[in-house]
This record gives C-alpha cells, sequence and structure tokens, in this order.
C-alpha cells in the first residue's frame, strides 16, 4: 500500500503454521505479528507471566507497597525468545520499537556506562508468525554469522555455532528474562519485562541497575496518544520515589488501529539489591480527554549468584 515508486515485492519464503503446542526451535526464521519484521529465533526462555487480567478471584488483600494490592496474580509459565532482527528492517520499526533497547552495564570504571547489541529483542509465542526460506543468510545481521551456521539436513536449517552456545551461558544471567507483567486497562495493555544488568560500586556504595522493557498496545480502534508517564519507585533501603514526566523516552506516541504498539526500554537504579516499581501513563483522546492507564507492579530482584559482571560480546 505504500511500497515507493519503481519498488518491486520480493519473495521472503513460505509461511508456516504457527506452532499451538511446544517452542519454536534456534534458527526458525519468523515475522513479528505486531511490528512485522523478519528475525530469526536465537534461543528460548521460560518466563512466569503475570497477568492481572485473569488474577485469582480471591478475597481483597489490603493495599500492598507495589500500589494496587487488590488482587493475587499467580504466575504462569509462558515462552519468550531471544531474537535477531534484520537489520533492512530496522529503519521501518524505529517509530514503534526501539532495535538497540538490550544494554548491559559496561565492564570498567565508569559506573554508569552502558553498551547496547542492535537488533536483540525479546519475543514472546504469540507474536511470531513462522516461515521457511531456500536463502542460506535469509537475515542480515552482523550477528547472523557468528551464532548461526546453515545445516541443509536440519529443520529448521539453521543451528547455534558454539559462539552462541558459549555466548549464552556466559551472560545468561543478564539475558535471562525470568517475570512478565501485564495489565489492561480502558482497552491499552501494558507488559513489562524486568531485567537485572548487575551492581557496580560508586562512592563507596553499591549501585544495583535493571533495564525494564515496556510494551503499549490499544486494543480498540479508537486513536490514542500517551502523554505524560507517572512512576513510584520503592527501594528495599526504604526510600519511595515518585517521577513524573513527559511522553516516554523523548517521545509522545500515538497509537492507532494500524499501529498499534510502541515499545521501549529504559533504566533505573537503586542503593538496595531489590525493589519495586508501579505507576500510570496517561493518554489523550481525540477530544482532548484524559485517562489514565495502569502500569502493573513489578518487582526489581538481584541475581544473588552474581560472578562476573556482562562480558558483552568478547570473544
Amino acid at each position: 500500500r505504500n511500497r515507493p515508486e519503481g519498488k518491486v515485492l520480493e519473495t521472503v519464503g513460505v509461511f508456516e503454521a504457527p506452532k499451538q503446542h511446544g517452542k519454536y526451535e534456534t534458527g526458525q526464521l519468523f515475522l513479528h505479528s505486531v511490528f512485522g519484521y523478519r528475525g530469526i529465533v536465537l534461543f528460548p526462555w521460560q518466563a512466569r507471566l503475570y497477568d492481572r487480567d485473569v488474577a485469582s478471584p480471591v478475597t481483597e488483600k489490603n493495599e500492598n507497597v507495589a500500589g494496587h494490592g487488590s488482587k493475587e496474580v499467580k504466575g504462569k509459565t509462558h515462552t519468550y525468545y531471544q531474537v535477531l532482527i534484520d537489520a533492512r528492517d530496522c529503519p521501518h520499526i524505529s517509530q514503534r520499537s526501539q532495535t538497540e533497547a538490550v544494554t548491559f552495564l559496561a565492564n570498567h570504571d565508569d559506573s554508569r556506562a552502558l553498551y547496547a547489541i542492535p537488533g536483540l529483542d525479546y519475543v514472546s509465542h504469540e507474536d511470531i508468525l513462522p516461515y521457511s526460506s531456500t536463502d542460506q543468510v535469509p537475515i542480515q545481521h552482523e550477528l547472523f554469522e557468528r551464532f548461526l551456521l546453515y545445516d541443509q539436513t536440519k529443520v529448521p536449517p539453521f543451528v547455534a555455532r558454539d559462539t552462541l552456545c558459549a555466548w549464552q551461558e556466559k551472560n545468561h544471567p543478564w539475558l535471562e528474562l525470568s517475570d512478565v507483567h501485564r495489565e489492561t486497562t480502558e482497552n491499552i495493555r501494558v507488559t513489562v519485562i524486568p531485567f537485572y544488568m548487575g551492581m557496580r560500586e560508586a562512592q563507596n556504595s553499591h549501585v544495583y541497575w535493571w533495564r525494564y522493557c515496556i510494551r503499549l498496545e490499544n486494543l480498540d480502534s479508537e486513536v490514542v496518544q500517551l502523554r505524560e508517564r507517572h512512576w513510584r519507585i520503592f527501594s528495599l533501603s526504604g526510600t519511595l520515589e515518585t517521577v513524573r514526566g513527559r511522553g516516554v523516552v523523548g517521545r509522545e506516541p500515538v497509537l492507532s488501529k494500524e499501529q498499534p504498539a510502541f515499545q521501549y526500554s529504559s533504566h533505573v537504579s537503586l542503593q538496595a539489591s531489590s525493589g519495586h516499581m508501579w505507576g500510570t501513563f496517561r493518554f489523550e483522546r481525540p477530544d482532548g480527554s484524559h485517562f489514565d492507564v495502569r502500569i502493573p507492579p513489578f518487582s526489581l530482584e538481584s541475581n544473588k549468584d552474581e560472578k562476573t559482571p556482562p562480558s558483552g560480546l568478547h570473544w
């Protein structure tokens, strides 16, 4: 529909039936069902999904430190995937999803230094539209041939190289996705995934860092725009911080029927090994009215078995 003049469509591959049961293997090609990019599965993670929209019907609990504590939420196992995004598609999704969102703490003296791995993402099982291709290098990404090897005898025909297995094992504590939190308010669904990034020493004290990925989805046909964010950040050290601001990551995204989702990552640091975050996003309707969307409360936990800081892409 929006194809530039003179451009022709090329065959990418052949769709396969999405898996209703089980999980996709390393090397599975896919289209992202929401953001539309081409990608390839590196490896699966088993996460605990805490969905407040299907909370257990139990008696109301007292309000707790993590905000709206009226529901007991039991986690259920859900599969997510670590994937590579095709570099050719990155410019087309940059308005809706950050393509440099997976970040690490740098392993040197600057305790605030971060570095990102471009084109790395986490994808939920239901967002995978699997396809097959006869191309031996179907995904353009600088890590594709470092991580994957073509083997025509296998299905899918891309297998993990030793470098991928070593990278996953070495960086497991900082890559692992363990908890996913989800809640819907007035047809706006907010999904939060926190990641522990490590601890650094700064001015004779310990500073613990987390990255959190947030996806906003408009499940309705009415166009809405994100205007403000309001965070509450509780630290085990006893502090409670309030953060208000315009938009998120310098943007005030519009969520429409054509482009219903927006995904971004941000960071938080505490001077304690654990804490909680919760809050609201304020959205604006076309008529100028506003409404608040709840951000599901989520815990910030540090990895107790931390041994060495993340090593990134050093071989």
